[in-house]
Order: structure tokens, then C-alpha cells, then sequence
């Protein structure tokens, strides 16, 4: 196909129907691919999308990334469709349960730390987990190793002679040194698995940079800001935001981290598809921005990793496929 062929998971709602309404409305010659668990929601995106854009060239791909099964299934259908992916949005990710602690939320309200509690939701959030079905934690398979084995499955597609290919995660603010461990990747001991996970897509970005980028296929990763997606909606009481709401757009007058809706939240999403990858910092994180405005921008910052401990992630996650592999090549033996 000639056509630059762009993947998005978790296409159907939130920031990543926003950027693929955004992709659309640049450049309609794109074949869009929304890459979603839920066909229902799938179909009604690709619905809406073709009300705006009659003549755009979008298909559906089921794939739930939390589940290795689905993953496997789905990269075989996507090699059965095309010869090449040029753009890989990593955008799917859960936070299952969000708890809130009121003490800390009341604290930080009437602080100096207010805007980077919202923007960062340091020290008040937490979640719970559980184990999926291949015995991997549910955030950690669904927001990092889904999206991995994604990849290793893709390279052939991703890894074109003559071609450029582009990883693009979304990650976030939430992304901490301290709610990571590598001797507990998947968060199996902690209560922050969201702001681990984020952490680790941060990792695994930088490594698979490394690994990748003289065969033509470069990652990055970025954060949507604060954003008002079914996701944040939960966190709180609907009266909460009800009541905090119009605080918040008085805060975006000061801070440029209050992205707030889904348009502005893909923006650094956007922006990167119209950057050539080889000119990109590979420890960046693209943040996007919105002035008080309300005007959209990108800008990156340099991530607090260490190369090496992305080197060594990476290898777990090699350690982790090859076990998980067998496992699957067993019960599929035994069938």
C-alpha cells in the first residue's frame, strides 16, 4: 500500500479518537487503523470519524493488549493486511480502580503544590490490580508488555529497508522513579501500578531506541498533560468535578500543563507525527501544552532515566516474552 499506514490502540474514545480526528483532518490520504478490545465502540468511532471525513480510509482491528492471546491474533491479522506499518500509537492503557486519599487531596488543595497534585497526582492516587489470565499483573501487561510483544511481533512490518517507522507511547506526568522497582516490574508489592507502568513505557522506549534505530524504527513517548477522559472522570464523585471544574480552567490561566481536553491532550501525539524521527531526542518526553488561550503546543523534556537500568528492563521483558511464549506454545500444544 502507498498510503502511510498509522495503528492507533485504544482508538475509540478519549485521546486517541482525538488524534485520530486530528490525523484525519491534516492528512485524509492516511489508512487509519483503530485498534480497540471494545468492536462496539470501535465501529461507533469509526462512525463519527467518517461523518467529519466521508471519504477517510479507516478500518477496525480487534486487539485487547491485556491479553497475549488477543495480541498474538491480532498481529497475525495485521501482517495478513499489510506489508509495512509506518506509525505505531501506543496509546491503550488502564487504571483500574483509582482510589483518592481525601487527607492528602484536602492538604494539597490549600498548598503551594496544588497544580503539580492535579497535574501529577503524586501522593494521592493509588489502584488496585489483579492477575490476568497468562498470570501477568493487569496494568503492567496492558499499559507495557502487550504493547511490547506488540512490537516484536510487528518488527518484520516495523523494520522496512529504506523505510522509517515510528513507535509513539503515550505515557505521563504520573510516570515516577519511585513507585519502580526492577526486581518488581509489574508492581507486584506496591499500590501505584499505574505510575510504574508509565515508568517503565519510559524505559522501554529509550531501550528499544538503542536496540532499533539503524534498523529505521524510532520510539517516543509523551504526556497528554491533565486531561478530562473517562479515565480521570473516575477518580473523583461526579459533584467533585462538578465543584472543581471551574477552578481548574482558572489554574490553565497559570500553568500550561492543564491540557484538559482530549483535542489538546493530543497534541504532542500529533505533533510527532509530522517530525522526522532520526531529529528526535530519544530520552525526550514530548509534553503537551496549552497556553491560558487555550492554544496547543508541544514541548520536550529531558527524562531522569538511567540507560542502564532501561538496558536491564529490556532484558527482563526479553526474559519475560520467552517465558510467557512457552507457556502459550504448551496450552496450545495441549488443545
Amino acid at each position: 500500500m502507498s498510503k502511510k499506514i498509522v495503528l492507533v490502540t485504544g482508538a475509540n474514545s478519549g485521546i486517541g479518537l482525538a488524534l485520530c480526528e486530528r490525523l484525519l483532518t491534516h492528512n485524509d490520504q492516511i489508512h487509519l487503523c483503530l485498534a480497540c478490545r471494545n468492536m462496539q465502540r470501535a465501529e461507533a468511532a469509526r462512525t463519527a470519524l467518517h461523518t467529519s471525513h466521508p471519504g477517510a480510509d479507516i478500518s477496525l482491528l480487534k486487539v485487547d493488549v491485556g491479553s497475549l492471546q488477543s495480541v498474538l491474533e491480532a498481529c497475525k491479522e495485521i501482517k495478513h493486511r499489510y506489508k509495512k506499518v509506518d506509525y505505531l500509537y501506543l496509546n491503550a492503557g488502564i487504571m483500574p480502580n483509582p482510589q483518592i486519599s481525601l487527607k492528602a487531596f484536602v492538604n494539597g488543595l490549600f498548598s503551594r503544590k496544588v497544580i503539580s497534585m492535579f497535574a501529577t497526582g503524586e501522593g494521592l492516587l493509588t489502584q488496585q490490580d489483579r492477575v490476568t489470565a497468562d498470570g501477568l499483573q493487569e496494568v503492567f501487561v496492558t499499559n507495557v508488555f502487550g504493547h511490547f510483544i506488540m512490537i516484536r511481533e510487528l518488527e518484520p512490518l516495523l523494520c522496512q529497508p529504506g523505510n522509517t517507522s515510528q513507535l509513539i507511547w503515550t505515557s505521563s506526568s504520573n510516570a515516577r522513579s519511585s513507585a519502580f522497582r526492577l526486581d518488581d516490574y509489574q508492581h507486584t508489592q506496591g499500590v501505584e501500578p499505574y505510575s510504574s507502568s508509565k515508568y517503565a513505557s519510559d524505559l522501554l522506549s529509550v531501550a528499544l531506541n538503542r536496540h532499533y534505530n539503524k534498523q529505521g524504527l524510532y520510539s517516543s513517548v509523551t504526556c497528554p498533560g491533565l486531561v478530562m477522559t473517562n479515565l480521570t472522570y473516575g477518580i473523583l464523585p461526579s459533584f467533585f468535578w462538578t465543584l472543581i471544574m471551574p477552578v481548574m480552567w482558572l489554574i490553565r490561566i497559570f500553568t500550561n500543563t492543564f491540557t484538559l481536553t482530549a483535542y489538546n491532550g493530543a497534541e504532542a501525539l500529533f505533533w510527532l507525527f509530522n517530525q522526522k524521527p532520526e531529529s528526535l531526542d530519544p530520552r525526550a518526553k514530548y509534553h503537551s501544552y496549552t497556553s491560558g488561550l487555550g492554544n496547543g503546543y508541544t514541548k520536550p523534556q529531558k527524562m531522569d532515566l538511567d540507560e542502564d537500568m532501561a538496558e536491564t528492563f529490556y532484558e527482563k521483558l526479553l526474559e519475560l516474552e520467552g517465558r510467557v511464549r512457552d507457556k502459550h506454545k504448551l496450552q496450545e500444544d495441549g488443545r
